[in-house]
């Protein structure tokens, strides 16, 4: 990442962060980069969040940041007014009144090489990682999902204890018949049924996920896939 010698600018953060989570790497259904504001305002501080909420412009206020970045889009569909009536009105108009622009890194960061998929396999201690979803650019090492290998197998019981360690969840649901060990862990950051069938096709003893359909945790069940 650039060293910025000047005070920046949302155009030039942005610029910064197509070296991380390139646009182009976001699915064509979703909404990625400056969604709000001014490219030429400049930034002295910056606020990154998860999901676009009023809560976190006011902090935003609080801290004096002139940008946030979060990874769930605060406009993910065309609209056609922007009031406070609407689902997206209130945080845009929120930040919009005070000078706040908005930039999202959403599948982009998602795909991304060392981006959230990777990060979270590296945490949960897998090696000889790959994409699960390949992406067409840079396809050994972008793409949606991960898998890898423990080098020794562990058992199911270590592989939820890694996940509260590392994750911290309120709690952890499970569906199928866990497998006596783990050696193949595919995973999804996010809402990953899509990808369950490809998960089990590729030879993985469990799948890990944010968000699982009801329908594929019964087809995990009678496919014999262990899904978390």
């Amino acid at each position: 990442m650039p060293t910025f010698t000047i005070v920046p600018t949302v155009n030039d953060i942005h610029t910064a962060l197509q070296e991380l989570a390139p646009d182009s790497l976001a699915e064509s259904w979703d909404n990625v980069g400056i969604l709000a504001g001014s490219r030429r305002q400049t930034v002295h501080r910056v606020m990154v969040a998860l999901d676009p909420c009023v809560a976190v412009v006011n902090q935003a206020v609080t801290s004096g940041c002139d940008l946030i970045i979060t990874h769930h889009p605060a406009i993910f569909r065309p609209i056609r007014q922007l009031t406070a009536e609407n689902p997206e009105g209130p945080f845009l108009l929120a930040a919009l009144r005070h000078d706040i622009s908005v930039i999202a890194c959403h599948t982009s960061l998602d795909s991304a090489e060392n981006g959230v998929n990777q990060s979270l396999a590296q945490g949960l201690g897998l090696t000889a990682l790959r994409p699960l979803a390949p992406a067409s650019t840079n396809p050994d090492k972008c793409g949606l999902g991960a898998i890898g290998r423990y080098p020794v197998p562990i058992s199911p019981e270590e592989l939820i204890s890694r996940i509260v360690s590392f994750c911290r969840p309120p709690w952890v649901l499970s569906a199928g018949k866990a497998p006596e060990q783990v050696s193949c862990l595919a995973l999804c950051g996010g809402s990953g049924s899509e990808f369950a069938e490809l998960a089990l096709t590729l030879g993985a003893d469990a799948f890990l996920t944010a968000e699982l359909k009801h329908n594929v945790a019964r087809w995990a069940e009678e496919a014999g896939l262990w899904v978390l």
